[in-house]
């Protein structure tokens, strides 16, 4: 890896469901700045280890580290303030809110979260509404989603709700972005659109993504650096093309991993 410092480090972690270990001393470092992908075969444990990272689960064993800060269990709301987010495989949009509604929920401590704000600072209020709905039509261009702004989410594409997901995360201006699957589902026209958000997020904004992907192609185009895992471990990591060539990571795939994804 690079001698930038890393804005994420897992220590030996280790997960567990019954009498099986889904993560099996898992040790890594995500550099600041860089984009990190996360390779191997269904049930590698790739996505148990997001989880401890993002807080869903806390580890059995081990422990996470954010800007060298002990993170280890943390609910994800306390990340999130922490300037962490993560999104998922399959959207979560709000279905029933316009796309640029669905942005304007994002970020924290507005407000109008207080109903009594209603009465006594209604012109603080409308004042921050806006200066809110303003960012999300700036995210809006960038994504390249700014005609299709007030259309419930729900009717969105399977791609444009990817695009969604990765404006919700730009709306909490974070630090680093945990990208699960971000090209599942997604055509190649679209996918190559977000591959280049991606690109200019990370450019521009300084912002760290670490991403599990099964695309290699993508991987190759995007990635600093590639951590492989298989039945629970890290199996190699390095650069993309070091470790697609490797004949350990080829015999993963061919021959699959035995752990919980």
């Amino acid at each position: 890896m690079s001698g930038a410092r890393p804005i994420i480090r897992v220590e030996e972690a280790r997960l567990s469901f019954g009498g099986v270990r889904a993560v099996d001393g898992v040790s890594l470092s995500v550099a600041r700045g860089s984009i990190t992908g996360l390779i191997g075969p269904n049930g590698a444990g790739k996505s148990s280890l997001f989880n401890i990272i993002a807080g869903r689960y806390r580890p059995t064993a081990g422990r996470v580290l954010l800007e060298g800060e002990d993170v280890t269990g943390l609910p994800p709301h306390a990340l999130f303030a922490r300037g962490l987010c993560r999104t998922f495989q399959i959207p979560a949009e709000f279905g029933q809110l316009t796309v640029r509604e669905n942005l304007m929920v994002v970020p924290a401590g507005q407000s109008g979260e207080r109903i009594w704000n209603a009465w006594f600072a209604r012109k603080r209020m409308l004042e921050e509404e806006e200066a809110i709905g303003r960012r999300a039509d700036s995210v809006l261009e960038f994504l390249r989603l700014s005609h299709v702004a007030g259309e419930l989410a729900c009717r969105l594409s399977g791609g444009q709700k990817k695009l969604l997901e990765l404006g919700r995360t730009m709306m909490a201006e974070p630090k680093v972005v945990l990208l699960d699957e971000i090209g599942a589902g997604v055509n190649k026209t679209l996918l190559a659109e977000l591959a280049e958000d991606i690109r200019r997020l990370n450019r521009e904004r300084g912002i760290t993504f670490f991403l599990i992907e099964h695309d290699m192609e993508l991987i190759g185009r995007l990635c600093d650096h590639v951590v492989c895992m298989a039945e629970g471990r890290i199996l190699v990591e390095g650069s993309a093309a070091a470790v697609r060539s490797d004949p350990r990571v080829l015999d993963a795939y061919l021959g699959g991993g035995r752990a919980a994804a």
